[in-house]
C-alpha cells in the first residue's frame, strides 16, 4: 500500500515537472518570438508611421498633415488605448507635423524628439506650445542616439549630427534605423541627396544596410541617390504617398532606380495601411 502511494506521488510528481517545463519553454518561445509592429499609416500625401516593439513600446514618427491619423492609428491601437510612449517630429513641415495637434489632443504622450529645425510656421508654434503647456519632455535627435525601445528592438539615430536650426526643414530631417534581431529598417524623413552624402560619408554600408527603406520626401527626385540606396540594399522600399498628388510623387526617376535595383515597392496610394510584422529571427511579413 506505502509503496502504490510513493509510485503515485512520483507520476504526479513528474507529471506536474513535465507540465512546468513546457509551461516554461512555451514561455520561453513567445518571448523569442514575440513580434515587432512597424506600420505606415495612409495619410494622404505625408509621413506617419506607428511602431509597437515587442514589449509594446508603441512610438509614432510624424502624424501627416490633419486629423486623418486619428482614424489611422484607430487601426492599429486598440480602442481604449490613448497614449503613446514617444513621438517623433522628423522636420517641421506641414504634411509631417500637421496631425500632431490633434494627436496631443486626443493622447498622453511621454516624450518628443525632434531635430531642432527652427519651424516659422503657425502650426509648429501652436505644436510647440502644446508640447510646453503639457510638460511632455523634448529632446534633440543627435547622432549616436540609442533608443531601446523593449524586446531587442533598437532605434539608431543617423542624422542630424550637428546642429540644423537654420537648414532648410527637409535638410535637417531626423534620420534613423530601427533594428530587431535579423530585420531592419530606415527611416529618412525628408532627407535629401545632400545629407544623404553626410550619411554616407559619416557610416560603412554594414551600419546602412537594412531590409526595409522608407523612401525619402514620398519618392521625390531630390532624395533616394543611387549611391544611397546601393549603401542600404534594401529588399523592399516604402513610400508614403497621396494618390494623384499634384507633386507627381513617386518620380519614375525614382521608380526606374528601386526597379532596376529589384527593389519592391510597396506604397500607400495604392494598398492603403502598409503593416509589417518581424520576430528576431524569421523574415518580416508585410500586410499580414
Amino acid at each position: 500500500m506505502f509503496y502504490n502511494s510513493k509510485k503515485y506521488t512520483l507520476i504526479i510528481l513528474f507529471l506536474f515537472l513535465l507540465i512546468f517545463d513546457l509551461i516554461l519553454f512555451k514561455f520561453d518561445y513567445e518571448n523569442s518570438h514575440r513580434k515587432l509592429t512597424f506600420t505606415v499609416l495612409d495619410v494622404g500625401q505625408g509621413d506617419a508611421i506607428f511602431i509597437e516593439s515587442p514589449t509594446g513600446v508603441q512610438i509614432l514618427i510624424d502624424a501627416g498633415s490633419s486629423r486623418k491619423v486619428l482614424g489611422e492609428l484607430s487601426k492599429v491601437m486598440p480602442m481604449f488605448d490613448r497614449s503613446l510612449d514617444t513621438i517623433f517630429m522628423t522636420h517641421p513641415d506641414q504634411d509631417h507635423i500637421g496631425g500632431f495637434i490633434d494627436v496631443l489632443k486626443n493622447y498622453s504622450v511621454g516624450a518628443v524628439f525632434e531635430s531642432g529645425i527652427s519651424g516659422s510656421s503657425k502650426t509648429f508654434q501652436n505644436l510647440k506650445k502644446e508640447i510646453e503647456n503639457k510638460k511632455i519632455p523634448d529632446f534633440l535627435a543627435r547622432r549616436g542616439t540609442n533608443l531601446d525601445i523593449g524586446g531587442g528592438a533598437f532605434i539608431n539615430i543617423l542624422f542630424p549630427d550637428r546642429d540644423v536650426s537654420n537648414w532648410e526643414s527637409n535638410e535637417g530631417s531626423i534620420v534613423s534605423k530601427l533594428s530587431y534581431g535579423n530585420n531592419s529598417i530606415m527611416l529618412t524623413g525628408d532627407a535629401p541627396i545632400k545629407t544623404e552624402k553626410i550619411i554616407l560619408s559619416e557610416n560603412s554600408a554594414e551600419v546602412l544596410h537594412s531590409e526595409f527603406l522608407k523612401v525619402g520626401h514620398h519618392g521625390s527626385r531630390t532624395s533616394s541617390s543611387l549611391d544611397f540606396l546601393k549603401a542600404i540594399s534594401p529588399k523592399y522600399s516604402l513610400i508614403s504617398v497621396g494618390l494623384d498628388n499634384k507633386y507627381g510623387h513617386p518620380h519614375k526617376e525614382v521608380l526606374g532606380f528601386l526597379n532596376n535595383l529589384g527593389i519592391q515597392v510597396f506604397r500607400t496610394d495604392q494598398l492603403g495601411q502598409i503593416k509589417i510584422k518581424c520576430d528576431k529571427i524569421e523574415p518580416c511579413k508585410i500586410n499580414k
